[in-house]
């Protein structure tokens, strides 16, 4: 029973989980439920057609990034369309500003493209990671240094650094706008164009009124499928509650804090920082440790982390928002009191953005699955590698299949959406593999409107010559025969 009477569903945080939080899920809800009840009727009415483009890009986040950056070096015409006032999702507005893992356990950079050059193009003082000397280290020393630091997992150092969430909007703009991309911000796709039987643009709502996007290829980056969906393809949304992996919260920053001293701190007695963490849960109910950043005054908390709730239900994120600024107080409060390091802490800024990490994921034509981790072998329609969980796993190769609908032509998905089990869907929604997705899908959707032809139709030498021409890094095998072709004669049914 929680402090409000509530009954709740507990994962308590250990410390042999990577950024671990605590995760639980409530029954009891801060507001009462809506009383409509009925229909009403919704007249129907022109809307006027505001740009034609080769490629629509719907989101702006990490995928969404890639995908027009990756179209337009590539020739195309591109618009991309973003709700909020700044491109990066989740990775700027959502404050998940650690990166997840961009080197396999070799230390070898496996995923580059956009990703790599987004990263190189920001500031020395925006970047906080492991030098490249260190990739791959399995020194002792340095793997408890960088564990401390977000970049080191199962005693190998990795290259997986925490940014300046600001640095990153305003590189990702310059490099969209350097290419040729047209933002439009303050746009929220409300729903996909369906012209001739394919995807053929959307309809987003602004100040300007309800206006129109048209073209060739529409690549749908919200994370959460909204376009897919509401074109009526096909998708899955099995999850696994409480499971990190798939539950919600608003992450925060602590400001006025000494982010070594609190090292220091954690690193010197585990019994301590047990009875500290046992402490918080006490006084809090629901407990959350912090992380570094790119700056030692500042920390950030990307928990506790809350099940049970939909990303898709109005009422359910307005109560992970309720929830999460009622814990960052508190948690400030908390800590300034009984931290070394945070006696001079304050709350510096809530993530305009909520931490969504799972909502669908496309029917794809192809699929990453958890039986196929151990295998190593290369897709025969690879357009990205992905590191792989953990050391006992090879890399894992990710199939051009799985950006690409069943039955639905004139669109393509990346993100943290695309087609994977629950279990792949883990690593496959962080950062860097939306980058990588992005990026494909950006170099297909080009071609695909160059061709004139169904995104499925595209031809898979000629796509990984381009990604690779982009920077990507790729397996050396050779393409074995598309049956992605084959299922194109019928439209993929």
């Amino acid at each position: 029973m929680g402090e409000d009477g509530q009954v709740v569903r507990e994962i308590r945080q250990t410390e042999d989980r990577f950024l671990a939080s605590d995760i639980f899920s409530g029954t009891d809800r801060t507001l009462p439920p809506p009383n409509g009840t009925g229909l009403i009727d919704e007249a129907a009415r022109q809307v006027r057609v505001y740009h034609k483009a080769d490629v629509a890009v719907i989101g702006g986040g990490p995928a969404g990034c890639a995908a027009a950056y990756s179209a337009a070096k590539a020739g195309a015409n591109v618009v991309l369309l973003e709700r909020y006032n700044h491109l990066g999702g989740l990775s700027t507005g959502g404050l998940v500003i650690w990166i997840d893992r961009m080197t396999d356990w070799e230390g070898r950079h496996v995923i580059q493209g956009f990703a790599r050059e987004f990263v190189e193009r920001m500031p020395k003082e925006g970047v906080a990671g492991p030098p490249i000397a260190d990739w791959g280290s399995k020194d002792a020393d340095k793997a408890a240094y960088w564990r401390l630091r977000t970049s080191a997992f199962h005693g190998i150092v990795s290259w997986a650094p925490t940014l300046d969430p600001e640095r990153m909007k305003l590189v990702a703009q310059d490099m969209l706008l350097e290419a040729g991309v047209r933002i439009v911000f303050h746009a929220w796709a409300a729903t996909p164009l369906l012209r001739e039987g394919k995807v053929g643009g959307a309809i987003f709502e602004s100040k300007s009124g309800r206006q129109a996007v048209l073209a060739d290829v529409v690549i749908d980056t919200t994370g959460d499928g909204d376009m897919f969906a509401r074109a009526g393809g096909d998708f899955d949304d099995d999850i696994e509650e409480g499971d990190v992996h798939h539950s919600m919260n608003t992450s925060f920053l602590i400001g006025g804090v000494d982010m070594d001293r609190w090292l220091e701190f954690r690193a010197a007695d585990a019994d301590q920082f047990a009875q500290f963490t046992a402490l918080g849960r006490e006084q809090l109910g629901f407990f959350q440790t912090p992380y570094v950043t790119w700056r030692n005054d500042i920390a950030v908390f990307m928990g506790p982390r809350q099940s049970g709730l939909s990303a898709l239900d109005v009422d359910d994120m307005t109560e992970v928002e309720i929830r999460s600024h009622r814990f960052m107080a508190a948690h400030c409060e908390f800590f300034r009191r009984n931290a070394p390091g945070f006696e001079r802490a304050y709350m510096l800024q809530s993530a305009p953005q909520l931490g969504v990490r799972h909502t669908r994921r496309l029917a794809g034509l192809g699929r990453i699955e958890r039986k196929d981790w151990g295998n190593g072998t290369p897709a025969f329609d690879e357009i990205g590698i992905s590191p792989s969980v953990s050391p006992k796993y090879p890399t894992v190769s990710v199939p051009y299949g799985s950006l690409v609908p069943k039955h639905l032509d004139g669109l393509l998905a990346a993100g943290r959406h695309v087609s994977c089990d629950a279990n792949s869907h883990g690593f496959m929604r962080e950062i860097p593999q939306c980058w990588l997705t992005g990026h494909a899908a950006g170099a297909a959707a080009a071609i695909a409107a160059n061709r004139g032809i169904a995104p499925r139709h595209v031809d898979l030498a000629e796509l990984r010559s381009l990604l690779r021409k982009q920077g990507a890094f790729l397996s050396d095998e050779p393409l074995v025969s598309n049956p992605l072709t084959e299922s194109a004669e019928t439209g993929g049914r």
